[in-house]
């Protein structure tokens, strides 16, 4: 059985603070370069990557004098904020080094909680990859606080796979992958190389803290994978330290634990849609529109919409209606109900005169919506 990372065309990649850090030291200059590396081999494949990458707070650690970890949480932000500086300049000079740009990205839970940050945060990394660039996407240690932090960045490269629709999530980890028992413990303990991500018996399996330095354990994973897979995507627990890991999963070598989606991404998109028993607002569409979403497969245009009912902002899910009143399609708005009232039955060239900006030339992409 082939690695499902050989036919992802979109994977996102969490890399541990154990594999990019000196033991408490501050970065490893050379293993983030073989990082780069061998991205930079994904993408001379053809794939589009995402890093998610730890690291940021032990750099500041060492910059700061720290010899532990702080547990106050101001200390541990001014941490971030140091040591956030060091780590994106280490990353923009391995890229370059294979004429590769970079862009960082830190997100907290709120960005994803609310719907138009969630569509600003996702519009801004589906326009950096087809750009080229390398995001490289860390949680906001700056400014989160306990209510708001994901947590750890297992946790946040679910999110950002949940965000971006990727195909599958690499985590790279100082283990060998999920195995029957802890191997420490138990001789008879045996490395699980397939299974089904979210079932229950695997979270059975899993437990233990995770290094001084990170806050993630194996349970932590098996939990990504779960959220995972929520919008399709497949996941690969799989050692870090394992030689060119990253090239041999894109070859279809099958390395750690592989726990598959069992839903596709239009089956989840289109479940998750149909969760929204109470749309925000309706648009009424013409003729021409309602051929365009069902007949075609096309985004929704202002110009075809006649009327807006109810209130809503931008990200909201509405559902849209023909001129009788059947719903026919639901999606995520681009635009607020009054923007739409003031664009409608205007072609997508005139927006930003009649608004002074421009979220879209779509009032709904047809990658944020599906058919009734």
């Amino acid at each position: 059985m082939n690695s499902v990372i050989q036919k992802a065309t979109r994977v996102i990649i969490k890399v541990g603070s154990s594999l990019v850090t000196n033991d408490g030291r501050g970065l490893d200059h050379a293993a983030i370069a073989r990082w780069a590396a061998q991205i930079a081999g994904l993408r001379a494949m053809g794939k589009q990557v995402v890093l998610v990458s730890s690291g940021a707070i032990a750099e500041g650690m060492l910059r700061l004098g720290f010899e532990q970890r702080p547990t106050d949480i101001h200390e541990l932000q001014a941490c971030a904020a140091v040591g956030q500086m060091g780590l994106a300049q280490i990353y923009e000079t391995s890229f370059r080094a294979h004429q590769l740009g970079t862009a960082q990205v830190l997100l907290t839970h709120a960005d994803l909680a609310d719907r138009e940050r969630y569509l600003n945060a996702r519009s801004t990394l589906t326009t950096l990859l087809r750009l080229g660039v390398v995001p490289i996407i860390n949680e906001n240690d700056t400014v989160v606080t306990d209510e708001i932090k994901f947590g750890d960045n297992d946790t946040l490269g679910a999110l950002v796979a949940n965000l971006i629709e990727a195909d599958a999530l690499i985590i790279l980890t100082d283990q060998q992958g999920l195995y029957s028992a802890d191997p420490r413990k138990d001789p008879a303990a045996v490395l699980i190389q397939h299974g089904r991500a979210g079932d229950p018996a695997l979270e059975a399996m899993a437990g233990g803290a995770g290094s001084s330095l990170g806050r993630g354990g194996m349970l932590t994973k098996i939990l990504a994978a779960k959220r995972a897979a929520k919008s399709g995507a497949h996941t690969v627990i799989a050692y870090g330290r394992e030689n060119e890991v990253l090239a041999r999963l894109a070859s279809g070598e099958v390395i750690g634990t592989e726990l598959a989606a069992q839903t596709g991404h239009l089956t989840a998109r289109k479940q998750w849609m149909a969760d929204h028993l109470h749309t925000a607002g309706q648009v009424v569409l013409d003729a021409g529109a309602v051929q365009k979403l069902t007949g075609d497969g096309k985004s929704l245009l202002p110009i075809g919409v006649v009327e807006v009912k109810g209130e809503f902002g931008r990200g909201a899910v509405i559902t849209c209606v023909n001129a009788e009143g059947a719903a026919i399609a639901r999606g995520l708005t681009n635009y607020t109900s009054a923007e739409t009232r003031r664009i409608m039955r205007k072609p997508s060239s005139e927006i930003e005169s009649i608004l002074g900006f421009v979220e879209g030339k779509e009032l709904i992409h047809r990658d944020n919506l599906v058919l009734l």
